[in-house]
């Protein structure tokens, strides 16, 4: 007959012996209970047959390995039942732990707060939730801190919070974002929305603690962050906490350290007053609604300053800070918005499969022949780009240069295009504030930089140096002198004095490469300009010949400045059919991609 013996598994106290010499016991069958760092360990029997020995008694401490007792193999006879064992009941149709959970769950959809998620509709918006499912896809979304509630437990019942301050007012969390945006890879993202129908969106203890940590691992992870910045600043109401003034708080240096690191959106919707809108002000990029208000302090800090009352609508809306540069992108509601942070991403996720481009022939007809007629830009730059997918940002600001995102052989890239519809494309202060960040941005995010020139230089008078251009035009040389990614300059028409080197990114040798289209001019300033500053005497001396040597002098010197001659005089690198703009693109973006970056903390400012 087999004899086994049993060994303790574990050191511990023996706490149940079951069973006695001579039983007969079943396969499986608890033999003794062992307790072992407060946890219970059973000793089952490892087959059929009779208990042999039993060597130890309960409150025995054995050694992990030591005899407990013996069973021979056999048939077994009635088992007796374990005397600690006790009848058991069928398990309950939930736990009590579990279906507290999913009642805490519940409470942060919009069907558990039906009157909150009506208000919104009513008023033609979406629900903080709705927004976060429309921005990310379907399942992907992991959320961060959402069992949190305001922290006012000393002052408000827990149920009352659990209903009223969902999340504590902020919803974030990471996913993907896959929007069907260029090819089969999703974008990750981190998403940080507050929630308006939670205490006006102000920002609670809580609140500011899951930000803090959002932000940490988008840093970590080097995730793109949209924030969805609708309500006020901070909550009077957080008594749960010592906080005297609560300028300790460590959320906007977080947000504003991954400036220049990962993609920030800001998608602003209603009112945005205060930390929120310093949140938003920091942002990469800032995506509005038509009805959006934004302000650094709303009506009751105005009131409260003595200032006088003011509704919130006229704090700061759209349709006058848009002009100022505060707003990147002017939207229609909050799925335009939502859908355009989905566009902005896409650009941001890498290399895809190029896309067919439009009809490159019709380049050669984009620019009037006439020297002085005025064209806008935007068609070349859709046409040029994959599919023509292009994305202009702050085009209600500095309107003397388009800039743009777009896809070129499958590459996201940063164009920067003259208009000449404003000023005749010559470069003011809000035209080099915008086109020097721009560079920033495409210089942090490792985007090749495209500029297409038509301009005739800086704006000039009394009235543009009352601007402090000095200083502005300035700033533009600085800024392109840092650039570490590759630019690629075409001078569609005109390329004139300063303003012409600071579009080519310094000089016209500054860019990886510079062509010109054949009916391009460039000089050290604009020729009729130069003209009569320059012979100045002799047209004062021609009498009534002035006019015709005045355009005798003017045709000279454009036939010096055109583009053929300029190439062979080695100050461009080459002359290009319009229509071979595309094809000389994607050489040279392919030669250059791959390009290591000069290590540099990159920069990126707000405005």
């Amino acid at each position: 007959m087999q004899t086994t013996t049993l060994k303790a598994p574990v050191q511990g106290q023996v706490r149940v012996v079951a069973v006695q010499p001579g039983d007969p016991v079943a396969a499986g069958q608890v033999l003794l209970v062992l307790e072992s760092m407060k946890m219970e360990v059973p000793v089952e029997a490892p087959h059929a047959g009779q208990v042999q020995t039993v060597w130890v008694q309960p409150g025995d401490v054995v050694a992990e390995g030591e005899a407990l007792l013996a069973c021979v193999a056999g048939e077994p006879g009635t088992a007796p039942a374990w005397p600690g064992a006790e009848v058991a009941s069928p398990a309950p149709a939930e736990h009590p732990q579990a279906a507290e959970l999913r009642a805490r769950r519940h409470a942060l959809t919009d069907a558990a707060r039906p009157e909150a998620a009506a208000r919104r509709h009513a008023a033609g918006g979406r629900t903080v939730r709705e927004n976060v499912a429309a921005l990310l896809d379907a399942g992907s979304f992991t959320e961060y801190g959402g069992l949190a509630v305001a922290a006012q437990r000393s002052r408000r019942p827990l149920d009352e919070l659990i209903a009223q301050t969902p999340a504590d007012g902020l919803v974030t969390g990471i996913g993907t974002v896959g929007a069907g945006l260029h090819g089969p890879e999703r974008a990750r993202c981190a998403v940080m929305a507050y929630d308006y129908s939670v205490l006006a969106g102000t920002q609670g203890v809580f609140n500011h603690r899951k930000a803090d940590r959002l932000l940490e691992v988008a840093e970590r992870l080097s995730l793109p962050v949209v924030l969805f910045a609708e309500g006020g600043g901070g909550r009077p109401g957080d008594v749960d906490w010592p906080i005297v003034a609560g300028l300790d708080c460590t959320t906007f240096a977080r947000w504003a350290g991954l400036a220049g690191r990962v993609p920030r959106i800001a998608v602003v919707a209603g009112r945005c007053f205060a930390g929120n809108a310093a949140l938003a002000g920091s942002a990469d990029v800032l995506i509005a609604t038509e009805s959006a208000s934004l302000g650094m302090g709303g009506p009751a800090m105005i009131e409260g300053g003595g200032l006088g009352r003011v509704a919130a609508e006229d704090v700061g809306p759209v349709p006058v800070l848009a002009p100022a540069g505060v707003v990147d992108l002017r939207v229609a509601d909050e799925a335009a918005a939502v859908q355009a942070a989905r566009r902005y991403l896409g650009f941001f996720q890498g290399a895809v499969p190029a896309r067919a481009a439009g009809d490159q022939a019709a380049l050669r007809h984009a620019v009037p022949p006439n020297r002085q007629a005025v064209f806008d830009p935007r068609p070349i730059v859709a046409t040029l780009a994959d599919g023509g997918d292009v994305m202009e940002l702050r085009a209600d600001f500095g309107p003397g240069v388009v800039t743009a995102l777009a896809r070129i052989d499958g590459r996201t890239v940063a164009v920067a295009a003259s208009h000449p519809r404003h000023l005749g494309g010559a470069l003011d202060v809000a035209a080099c504030d915008k086109l020097a960040r721009f560079m920033q941005l495409a210089d942090a995010f490792g985007l090749p930089l495209v500029t297409l020139v038509d301009t005739p230089g800086f704006m000039v008078g009394p009235a543009a140096e009352a601007t402090g251009l000095v200083r502005h035009a300035g700033r533009l040389f600085v800024q392109a002198a840092a650039l570490r990614v590759p630019v690629f300059s075409v001078v569609l028409r005109r390329g004139f004095g300063l303003g012409a080197m600071a579009l080519t990114a310094g000089h016209f040798h500054a860019p990886v490469a510079t062509a010109a289209w054949p009916g391009a001019e460039c000089g050290a300033m604009g020729i009729e300009g130069a003209v009569r500053l320059g012979f100045r005497k002799e047209l004062e001396a021609a009498g009534a010949g002035r006019e015709a040597l005045f355009e005798r002098l003017v045709a000279e010197h454009a036939a010096r400045g055109r583009a053929i001659n300029l190439a062979s005089h080695l100050e461009i690198d080459d002359v290009i059919d319009p229509a071979e703009t595309r094809d000389w693109l994607v050489r040279g973006l392919r030669a250059a991609a791959g390009t290591p970056l000069a290590p540099r903390r990159a920069t990126l400012d707000t405005w």
